[in-house]
Parts: C-alpha cells; structure tokens; sequence
C-alpha cells in the first residue's frame, strides 16, 4: 500500500493568506499606493474543504484492453486510497473533499483499451438515483456504488472523475457527432451527496491529447447545490484555460469552483499552483484544485484558494512520491447562499449581495479606478529588446541591468512596463528580463494570450530567459503593469522552490489597464505575471 500523507491548513507546505476579497483601487492622495475594499463573508459564513492529490496505481500496459474484472481489480486499488483519505479527511471536519482527474485509472489508454472501465452514468438532472442505497438499479456500476457509498460512510460530498460510456444513435448524416462504434466515451466528473446521492455528473469539454475520449456535442454548464456553502460549479484540467465552460460559469456568477486535473507544470508561466492561484485571484472566485502526483509526468500541486488565501501542496524535488490530503476552512463565496444566511440570521445587512450576478470580478468598478495614472504611458520603450521562445511563444523581452530602475518592452502594440528594485541574495549572479507577448499560442493547444512576465533566466545570456526556472536568491520589489485588450487576466508571484506569495496591491481599471504591486518578499523571485486571456481572439 502505498504511504499517504494528510495535511491540515496548519501543517501545508504551502500557505498564504491576506486580510480579505479585495476591489483595488488608487488613491490620488498616495501615489504608487493603492487602498482596498474589503468584502470579507460574514461572520460564521464557513466550511471545510479537502482536495487529495493522489499517487496514481497505474496501469502498466493501458494500451492492451482489459476485461470488466480486470479493469474493476485495478480501480479497486485506487478506490481502497481513496476510502483512507475520505476517512481522514472526515476526521478533519471536511464537508466537501475532491480526488483528482484521472485518479482511478491514470492515462494514455486508447478509445478501445478503455472499455473495461467505462460505467455509464445516468444524468442526475433527468433522474435521482443513489447507487449505495439502489445498486441492483443498474449494471455495471461498481465504481459508482463504491463513490456513493464512500461519501455517505463519511457524510461528505465527495466528487471524482472516471469514465463514462453513452450510447449515442448512429446516423448517415456526415455531420453526426456519435461516433462510428455507436457510443460516447467522455472524461466526467460525478458528485455524491453526503447521503450517497448522485448529483451532478459533468462531462469535459476540452481535452488535452486524450485519444479515449470524446467532446461532448455542446459544452455543459454543470452546477450542484450544498446546504454548508451554496453552489459550486464543474471543470476538469484544460478547461480552466478556455471560456466555455469556465468563464461562462463564472460570468453565470458562480463564485466557487471544483476542479479535479491531471496537470503537468509548465514553468515559467503555467506551474500548477501558480495558475491555479492566478485564476482565483483573477476570477474572484474560491477554486479547489486536485492534482495528480506522478514525478515522471511533473504532476504535483494541489490546494484551495480564495481571492485572499491559498492552502497548497506542491512537491519538490527529492520529495517521496506519494498522495497529499489538503483541508482548509473556507469562507462561503457563494452570494446567494451568504445573502440569504444574512437575511435569515441578521436581516438584510448593508453591503451584502443577494444577487447572482457576479458583481465580484476582481474588477474595480470605482470612478477613482478609472482615473489613476497610466504609470508607464509616458515613458519609453527600450531599444535594447531581443526575442527569445518562453512557453513556445516569441516574447519580446528586456534585461533588468541595474539594481533598481524602470524598463517598457513593447511586443507589437501591447507594452509592459516594470518599476523595480532589486535586492541580491548572496554571491550568485542571477539575470533577469522583463517580457511581453501578444498573439496566439499554438502548441499543445490554440488560445489566444496577453501576457506581462518578469522572470529570472536560467543563465546569462538572451537565449536562457523564458527556460524552466524553479529557484532563485534575488528578492525584488516590483509594480508591473501593462494595458490588455480583454478583461480576463490573471496575476501571480512564485518565488524560489515554488513558493506562492499573495500579490500585495491589485488594480484593474476599466480602460484595461492591470497593475501588480509586491514588495517585501520571503524568497527569490522566480516569476511574476499578468497573463491575460484574449477568448474572443481564439478562433481567429
């Protein structure tokens, strides 16, 4: 059996939080400084939450198929770890508790290998099933009963991500999306309730080279109701980059989200943590995120986030492979279900929403937003920029020659710009450069991006800025800013031995303009990023 390790929101490796969900705005009074408006969840509005990461059994040939047994020995394995850890998770008062994408029978199957672990799922907005207390209601649902039953031993919610078969009708039509064997295979995400019932079943939309599965017709917009915290809505892994489904949920005004991933890091610019905290901060919105841990695919990282906190794990090098429980309590984010505790416990409060709307964006919607100094507009580009690839994307980029200054690196019409003074630590010598890039990034995926990025290079030279960085000494006080043709931009900071680190200041202003503060740093910068998603340029 394999070790486990569970970690409470004391013992996480990873664990940064700030005074509360914050609008930022500039203050004409105090230049360069920025005053928040905190809209902390009202007192007692709170749960626990968990997310495992979870050390995969895998299967060593997944492309030879198996039979229904076979298949069933297997996820019985994963299923025994994921009972350990439901129960330890309960014993840390956890109410909700989300295993990862892929976690019950790994990857790189193809579309025939897969059958023998393939249930199909009924959808739980068409009937109302709970497979512990009715498991005769169909066959070949042992996996199903086993997640029910497990969240209601518990008293949990529970959500897990398998396989699921759909028959679909073949048709003539060439123009027909069911495949030519007659049935659907889609990558789902299930949710038990705490009483066993299934709830909500969401089938991904955007795969990442994932041979087994199908797109679904149309992408689902899929939400489940909880009597502690309100509503949470469904995505899996790539999807967090794309508008459909996450953005829609978001713009539906959906303020917590459940994402089961099976990510590999991606540094400098998509290390799981770091975006997953950047999309939270972006957003506004409670995400809780569960990876995989495999070190020979660079899968770790995990956490809960709000727009104010992150409870995290991420492993580093040297680290034992193996599973990582998180639980953290989390305030409600929901503003239908704290608007109406408000009005049952206190009446109607002034301040708090009752609407659905997501008025919480992240975004300033304040007259004082609008009317700060563009900081950089007047000074001008450098001409000492060179390009060099980061993320397979030509950024333009500039180096940061002294200890303290200010830099513009414009790519195109889209420009950054970068006050800083830096602080080196000790006697190594460590370069760094400032990048911009506006276009659309087409490995591994189409989507169209704006992104700001200060990065430590990983040596000395032009050629080595935009490589695979995890460490770093200097410690650096920054406000980095660029003016982005979408609204949808999402900032980090991620310092030596993946570390988050809360950005200080936030503003973004209605004329598109995003500025970063940060200063007093507890480790070396690794990088620090505004990365803007352009999701009406995608098909273009």
């Amino acid at each position: 059996m394999q070790k486990n390790v569970d970690m409470n929101e004391e013992q996480a490796a990873g664990t940064v939080r700030t005074g509360g969900s914050v609008n930022w705005f500039f203050s004409q009074s105090l230049p360069l400084m920025w005053v928040a408006v905190q809209t902390e969840p009202v007192a007692g509005s709170s749960y626990v939450a968990a997310v495992y990461e979870h050390k995969v059994i895998l299967n060593p040939h997944p492309d030879v198929p198996l039979s229904r047994a076979a298949a069933l020995r297997h996820m019985r394995e994963n299923l025994d770890v994921y009972e350990e850890q439901a129960a330890r998770a309960a014993q840390q008062g956890a109410q909700i508790l989300v295993f990862p994408e892929d976690g019950l029978q790994g990857f790189n199957f193809s579309r025939s290998s897969l059958s023998g672990y393939l249930e199909t799922i009924p959808d739980p907005q068409e009937e109302s099933w709970n497979p512990c207390m009715e498991p005769s209601k169909y066959n070949n649902t042992e996996v199903l009963q086993r997640l029910s039953c497990m969240a209601r031993r518990h008293n949990l919610y529970l959500v897990a991500n398998m396989p699921d078969l759909q028959p679909c009708p073949l048709k003539t039509d060439p123009s027909s999306s069911c495949p030519s064997d007659g049935r659907w295979q889609f990558n789902t995400n299930v949710v038990f309730r705490s009483d066993g019932l299934l709830v909500a079943r969401y089938h991904k939309h955007n795969l990442y080279f994932e041979n087994a599965f199908d797109t679904p017709p149309q992408p689902e917009i899929i939400t489940f109701d909880t009597p502690f915290a309100g509503r949470f809505g469904l995505i899996t892994c790539f999807d967090i980059l794309f508008h459909k489904p996450t953005i829609t949920l978001v713009e539906k005004g959906m303020r917590q989200l459940i994402f089961p991933t099976a990510w590999m890091n991606q540094l400098p610019l998509l290390d799981t943590i770091q975006f997953q905290q950047a999309f939270s901060l972006g957003s506004n919105v409670t995400v809780l995120a569960a990876n995989i841990r495999n070190d020979g695919l660079i899968m770790t990282g995990s956490g809960i986030y709000t727009p104010f906190s992150a409870t995290y794990h991420h492993a580093k090098k040297g680290d034992p492979e193996e599973g990582r429980l998180v639980v953290a309590r989390m305030p409600v984010l929901d503003p239908l279900w704290v608007g109406q505790r408000v009005a049952t416990e206190k009446g109607v409060v002034e301040g708090e929403s009752t609407s659905s709307t997501a008025t919480g964006s992240g975004y300033c919607d304040r007259e004082s937003c609008s009317s700060s100094p563009e900081i950089g507009s007047s000074f001008p580009p450098s001409s000492a920029t060179f390009i060099s690839s980061m993320m397979y994307d030509p950024f333009t980029f500039v180096f940061l020659n002294e200890t303290d200054g200010e830099v513009k690196v414009c790519n195109g019409t889209f420009c950054c710009y970068l006050q800083y003074r830096r602080s080196p630590q000790g006697s190594s010598r460590e370069l760094y450069a400032l990048g911009a890039f506006s276009g659309t990034h087409t490995v591994n995926g189409r989507y169209a991006l704006q992104v700001c990025a200060l990065v430590r290079c990983a040596g000395l030279d032009a050629a080595s800025c935009g490589q695979e960085v995890g460490e770093a000494e200097s410690k650096m006080d920054f406000l980095l800013e660029g003016k982005f043709g979408t609204r949808y931009v999402y900032p980090s900071v991620l310092t030596s031995k993946l570390v988050l680190e809360q950005p200080e200041h936030l503003e973004k202003a209605a004329d598109g303009r995003v500025t970063m503060k940060h200063s007093n740093m507890t480790g070396g910068l690794v990088t620090a990023c505004l990365y803007g998603r352009m999701y009406h340029m995608d098909n273009e």
